[in-house]
Parts: structure tokens; C-alpha cells; sequence
């Protein structure tokens, strides 16, 4: 009886423990499980319709494993690559470009200029001939050597061979342009003189002078144009007293000096490559050497010179057109209206009327002014406050009608 007793205990007890167990096991997954039911069960409505946009873990709401997923269907692969179009850039300043004239004939008696000089002045005479096409009462002759100067006559004599010139081509107008070749050492006699001594430069001076006088023998105007700066700060200090010396003994001989330096150099008075052209634009006025003169800067050097040989040639310009009785239009009279019964024709109001002001003659007349003693109507309208009645039959004229007028009408 003890034995079975003992028995059923042992029985019991190995059950329960085992119970037990299974329990101690299982509790994790229970846990896991019911924790994610109740996070899942957290999630509002909206959020299960529409999803959260903040979510501090996405694993929560991490689908289970064992659901099916859904797959998207397979996008069409789309070869045709579509660019778009670049925006289109509108310039903001329209440059308005008017064609050029082109050239016409010239005249038989055209008036001549003669350009004579170095490689600048052969330069400045190329664009005056370009801006002088459409003219056909000037024409533009060039002489020019480019290596030529002042100094070096065993290699071009300017004084054995402008008279030459004069002969040749006659000209109304002399442009000398010389000088950027001049800085080297001058045979004087049979001595060479070194550049810059005061032997030096007192036969520099003797030597401009006798090309002014051979050019002034043609008894025209005589300009002589300036050497602009350098890009070599050395040349440009020199070619400063060189213009000093050129301006002096051209005027004193009666010419004109043609001053083109402000034209190459900035606000500081520094020479620069690129800088406004003729028509204000930036453009770049000087070759890489800083010396010889591109396009635009030939065009800027004859836009100096062409002022001055207008002014002397003003009377040869295409442009300039007598305006007198031989060209001027015919002048006809209007046609005569027709005069009908229902036409009111009004007399032309004189502009000496003695009734518009109390006097009888037009303003800045010389005459003896006459006084009234009755009063104008502009002193009775400014000095009374009166207007006097406007005439019968007027527009303003609101007075009624008579009443035998009216049953005559």
C-alpha cells in the first residue's frame, strides 16, 4: 500500500515537471510572438491604409516570412532616350550690323590725299582707303616703306623721293605718319651719332623740318599724324618727346598735328592690347608684339585721320547736297472745293484784329504801341472776372431766342 502511494507520487511529480518544461521552452516564442501582435495591433487606420511617413523602425512592420509577396509586373524597357531641349539663351544686347556701301568710282577730278610714312602709316592709309570707297570725290594714294624713317637715308631717302610723289599724284591733302623706326644711331657727316645726344636730336629736328617744307611746296594741308604708345615702356617714354617735337614744328610750319594717343592707352595712360574700337565695341587693337596695329586698330588710326581730312576736303564729300530752286520738288495748289448751298464758309480770322487784345499788330512789331480807354477783353476775363457774351449764332452762344424769331422760323 506504501509502495503505491509512492508510486502515484512519483507519477505526478514527473508529469508536472515535464509540463514544466515544455512551458520553460516555449515561453521566448510565445513572447516574440504576442509582442509583434501587439506592436501590429498599435498601428492606427490611417497608417494601415495609407502607411506611416515616419517610422522609427521599419522592421516593425516588416511583412512575415511566410506570406506570399506580391511581384510588380515587369516594366517595358523604354530604348528611346528623350534629350531635353536646351533653353534657348537670348543675347541681351542685339547688335544691329548694317551692310557695308560698297565701292563706287571715283570721280576724274577726285581730290587726292597722299599718305607717306612707315609700316603704321602704310597701315593707317589701308583703312582709309577701305573708309573712303563710297566717296568718289577723294581718293587716297599710299607711299609708304615700313622699315623708313628719318635717320637710316642710306637705306630710304624720304627727301630724294616725296618730291617724286607730289609730282605723281597731286595731291589736295599730305598725311605724314614716321618716326617708330627713328631710335638708332644717325650718320651725321661722317660721324656716327649716338640716339639720344644733343647732336642727335638737333638734327632730328633739322631733318623734320626740311620734310614739312618739302611737303608745304605743294601749298596744301600738311597734317602730320602721332606715334600711339608701345607695349615696350622704353619706346613709349621716347615716343612721348618724339610727339612733342612733331606737334611743335608742324605748327609752327602752319600744319596740323593729328594726336592719336588717347586712342592705345587706358585711363592711366598705359598701353593696352584691347580697347574700344571705332564703334565703341572692346576689340583687341594691337598685334602679340605690342607694336604692329590689328584690323581694328588700322581702322581706329584712320577714324583720328579722317576727321581732318573731311574738314579740309569738306567741299568734295558725295554727301553734301546744294539745296536750291533747281532741286527743289514742284509745289502744287490743292484742288478747288466745291461751292453748295449747304456750305457755311467762315471769314479767316485776321491775326491783326483790334478786338483780340486792343491792338492792331503782331507782337515784336515796331511800332507805337496804342492805349484804349476801354478795357480789352483779356483785362476784363484776368483783372475783372468778365467774360463778355459770345457773338449771335455762335456754339457757346446759350441765349434764348427772341420769340418773333422763333415764329419767323
Amino acid at each position: 500500500m506504501a509502495r503505491h502511494s509512492t508510486g502515484k507520487i512519483l507519477n505526478t511529480a514527473r508529469r508536472s515537471g515535464a509540463v514544466l518544461l515544455c512551458l520553460v521552452i516555449g515561453l521566448p516564442v510565445l513572447s516574440d510572438f504576442a509582442s509583434a501582435q501587439e506592436m501590429r495591433e498599435r498601428r492606427t487606420l490611417f497608417e494601415m491604409m495609407f502607411g506611416s511617413p515616419n517610422r522609427r523602425d521599419d522592421r516593425m512592420y516588416a511583412p512575415d516570412r511566410g506570406q506570399p509577396r506580391m511581384r510588380r509586373p515587369p516594366q517595358r524597357e523604354n530604348r528611346a532616350v528623350t534629350r531635353p531641349q536646351a533653353p534657348r539663351r537670348t543675347p541681351s544686347v542685339v547688335q544691329m550690323r548694317t551692310e557695308k556701301p560698297a565701292p563706287v568710282a571715283k570721280l576724274e577730278n577726285a581730290r587726292r590725299v597722299l599718305v607717306v610714312g612707315d609700316f603704321l602709316a602704310g597701315a593707317m592709309g589701308e583703312a582709309l582707303v577701305s573708309t573712303f570707297e563710297s566717296s568718289p570725290a577723294i581718293a587716297i594714294d599710299v607711299r609708304a616703306n615700313g622699315s623708313s624713317g628719318l635717320v637710316r637715308t642710306d637705306y630710304y631717302d624720304w627727301f630724294a623721293n616725296l618730291p617724286q610723289f607730289l609730282k605723281e599724284t597731286s595731291p589736295a591733302t599730305i598725311v605724314i605718319m614716321m618716326g617708330s623706326n627713328d631710335r638708332q644711331q644717325m650718320v651725321i657727316g661722317d660721324t656716327k651719332e649716338k640716339y639720344g645726344s644733343d647732336l642727335w636730336f638737333k638734327e632730328y629736328e633739322r631733318r623734320i623740318d626740311a620734310l614739312i617744307s618739302l611737303a608745304k611746296r605743294q601749298q596744301v594741308p600738311v597734317l602730320w599724324v602721332g606715334l600711339p604708345a608701345f607695349q615696350s615702356p622704353s619706346l613709349t617714354a621716347d615716343f612721348v618727346g618724339f610727339n612733342r617735337l612733331y606737334r611743335s614744328h608742324i605748327e609752327k610750319a602752319g600744319g596740323e598735328f593729328v594726336d592719336v594717343w588717347d586712342g592705345f592707352v587706358d585711363e592711366a595712360g598705359k598701353f593696352v592690347t584691347t580697347g574700344s574700337d571705332v564703334n565703341g565695341q572692346q576689340a583687341r587693337l594691337r598685334e602679340a608684339d605690342g607694336i604692329g596695329m590689328t584690323q581694328a586698330g588700322k581702322q581706329k588710326l584712320a577714324f583720328y585721320v579722317e576727321k581732318f581730312v573731311r574738314r579740309h576736303l569738306d567741299g568734295a564729300s558725295p554727301d553734301l547736297t546744294t539745296l536750291d530752286g533747281s532741286n527743289l520738288p514742284a509745289l502744287t495748289s490743292l484742288p478747288a472745293l466745291g461751292i453748295d448751298a449747304q456750305q457755311v464758309r467762315t471769314q479767316p480770322i485776321s491775326l491783326t484784329d483790334p478786338d483780340l487784345d486792343g491792338g492792331d499788330v503782331l507782337l515784336g512789331e515796331k511800332r507805337a504801341a496804342k492805349f484804349s480807354v476801354v478795357p480789352s477783353p483779356r483785362e476784363k476775363l484776368t483783372k475783372q472776372g468778365l467774360m463778355d457774351a459770345a457773338p449771335l449764332g455762335r456754339v457757346d452762344d446759350y441765349r434764348m431766342p427772341a420769340p418773333a424769331e422763333t415764329a419767323a422760323k
